[in-house]
């Protein structure tokens, strides 16, 4: 069996399309929600903390800074100036939750779902076989 023909029955298995599925799918909704926190919920967020609130420029500076650098992340990064940059975290943390929660939502009405399902009919009990019937019934007229 050639490589390519090995390989070809290696891609082709049901779990291996399944994983590629699930990866680009997953690639995708990560996606979704990222623009969800960062368009949705941050600035709802800041509106609800009454003022202009962005995770991802938070930080704190753990150096000094040179004359003449402004003051925000970008700069004081190409400054090299020691920063801790907690933004950007928690930022990623709230689309980890979110994440996090929309997979519990969906994994629990799979679970529901699949519990409404009616339970197949178990199956009915073979008949023994006619050695087994006498047997038995040998063994019912012994204990009379």
């Amino acid at each position: 069996m050639s490589m390519m023909q090995e390989f070809k029955e290696f891609a082709m298995k049901g779990n291996v399309m399944d994983l590629a599925v699930g990866v680009i799918i997953g690639g995708a909704f990560g996606r979704i929600v990222d623009s969800v926190v960062a368009d949705l919920i941050m600035p709802f967020i800041a509106w609800v903390m009454g003022g202009k609130l962005d995770f991802s420029g938070m930080f704190l500076v753990l150096g000094t800074i040179p004359e003449g650098t402004v003051r925000n992340l970008d700069a004081l990064r190409k400054a090299q100036v020691p920063v801790f940059a907690y933004g950007n975290f928690l930022t990623i943390l709230v689309n980890f939750i979110i994440l996090a929660f929309i997979i519990f939502m969906m994994i629990k009405q799979m679970n529901r779902l699949k519990r409404s399902e009616p339970a197949p009919a178990p199956a009915p009990e073979p008949e023994a076989a006619e050695e087994v019937l006498l047997l038995r019934e040998i063994r019912d007229s012994l204990k009379k």
